[in-house]
């Protein structure tokens, strides 16, 4: 599939749930400015530099798996999670100062798609992420909801079951931009819209875009 009119989608679908970074926005460089401002604040992390292109390749993972990918070898696992503890609020702080703009298009979509779909974001991150998001970027008016492993403990299918049971929904899809949001769509039994222009690739999705504004295009 190559392009934005060759779906598999379902003709009666009432919702749409979206993942966050490589999605909605772009935070990472950013990100890493919170982020390096802890490493380098602890004395066995603080020989760690995360660039934009490193955390291009770890967004979409948990916090935990993150933390394996940047820290192990220097920092005992006991004493990651106090590291990656402070990377929320130095990140959040850091999205405050600079906020990011959502992707071109994103506002303009989503409100013609709220006008006729409930919208919602399952997102891998921290509790108060997505919040982070919403009011740096005034789109809290367009979704009903949203929801993260922070808020549950539950990792992204079992969220997206998660949204779908609590709000009665019966023909979601979920768009997202990486493999993990795929095999996290497939396994909650949703169709995937690969989002192409965020941070990766997807095999055999349901269907492509491009931009934000060819989901309007092709529901």
């Amino acid at each position: 599939m190559n392009n934005t009119n060759s779906t598999t989608l379902p003709a009666n679908i009432d919702s749409i749930i979206y993942d966050l970074d490589g999605t909605l926005w772009d935070s990472v460089a950013v990100v890493a400015v919170g982020w390096n401002k802890v490493f380098h604040s602890f004395p066995k992390s603080s020989s760690v530099t995360v660039t934009e292109k490193d955390l291009r390749g770890l967004f979409g993972k948990t916090m935990e798996d993150i933390g394996h990918c940047l820290l192990d070898g220097l920092v005992p696992d006991e004493e990651q999670p106090e590291i990656l503890e402070a990377c929320y609020p130095a990140e959040e702080e850091a999205i405050d100062a600079n906020p990011p703009s959502p992707y071109e298009g994103v506002a303009e979509s989503l409100r013609i798609l709220s006008e006729k779909y409930k919208l919602f974001i399952v997102s891998n991150c921290q509790a108060g992420y997505i919040e982070c998001f919403l009011r740096n970027t005034g789109l809290e008016k367009y979704f009903t909801d949203h929801v993260c492993p922070g808020d549950t403990g539950n990792a992204k299918a079992a969220n997206i079951r998660y949204m779908i049971e609590k709000h009665n929904l019966s023909s979601a899809i979920y768009v997202g931009d990486i493999t993990s949001d795929c095999i996290a769509s497939r396994e909650a039994g949703v169709p995937f819209v690969h989002a192409a222009y965020g941070f990766g690739e997807v095999e055999n999705p349901d269907a492509i875009i491009h931009c934000p504004m060819d989901l309007t295009k092709i529901l």
